[in-house]
């Protein structure tokens, strides 16, 4: 599904050129629930971004569902935006003025794409992630584990190839936060949907299927899910640890 080869970026600042990401080598398969964790400086957003194609790489490939991302325009990449890939926000985004389904709709409502089974499908997400009685009410109106699961089922609407989702558990509550996760695995276990995600939180983390731990802009190590879910926190805790030493 996703393949990244190679992946170098760097920023220049001044007559400063700081190396990000060096040379990083990763695959994440369709359906599965990866993680990527890492402190301050390792290049977990950097990452994010590049993949997501808001800022452009200096050398490698990233290859999404067959498509390969090096040498597109603005125009193909903005496409591959807007219909292969859903995002799932730290601060949810979602739009003020419109109801909590019209959100939910808003990917279908950019391209100028709602018929009636599109509004059937928001309304499905709605109740599968446990939302369905808030679809008339403002996001100021609804609590924050809300506002992310209404974020998931936006992400989903277009049925994209990946969700990449940037630390979408950092702003809720230990009670949200797995609300949001079990939606996440929700999507994962009934709509095959592929999930990258982002996060500084273990707990979070160890509902993955593996995580891929980043240090100084390359892999340290990665983690795959074969304990119970407590003792793969524990396994992670360990981990990065080891990694701070």
């Amino acid at each position: 599904m996703l393949y990244v080869k190679e992946l170098y970026k760097s920023y220049e600042v001044g007559k400063n050129k700081y190396e990000v990401l060096k040379g990083i080598d990763l695959h994440v398969a369709q359906g599965e629930f990866v993680a990527v964790m890492g402190p301050s400086g390792s290049g977990k957003t950097t990452l994010l971004n590049c993949i997501s194609c808001y800022i452009p790489f200096d050398k490698g490939n990233i290859k999404l569902g067959g498509l390969e991302l090096a040498g597109m325009n603005d125009e193909e990449l903005a496409k591959v935006r807007n219909t292969k890939i859903g995002f799932v926000f730290q601060d949810f985004m979602l739009l003020d003025g419109l109801t909590i389904r019209e959100n939910i709709l808003v990917p279908r409502i950019v391209q100028g794409a709602v018929d009636k089974e599109v509004e059937k499908m928001a309304d499905q997400l709605a109740s599968m992630f446990g939302i369905g009685h808030i679809l008339n009410k403002y996001p100021a109106e609804i609590s924050g584990g809300e506002k992310q699961r209404a974020a998931v089922a936006r992400s989903l609407i277009n049925v994209p190839l990946i969700i990449l989702a940037d630390e979408p558990t950092g702003n809720l509550d230990s009670k949200s936060s797995r609300a949001v996760i079990e939606t996440f695995i929700n999507a994962k276990q009934k709509m095959n949907a592929t999930i990258f995600m982002v996060t500084h939180d273990s707990f979070a983390a160890s509902f993955c299927d593996r995580v891929i731990l980043l240090k100084d802009g390359t892999i340290y190590r990665q983690l795959e899910k074969t304990k119970e879910r407590g003792e793969f926190q524990d396994q992670l805790l360990d981990t990065i640890k080891q990694m701070s030493e």
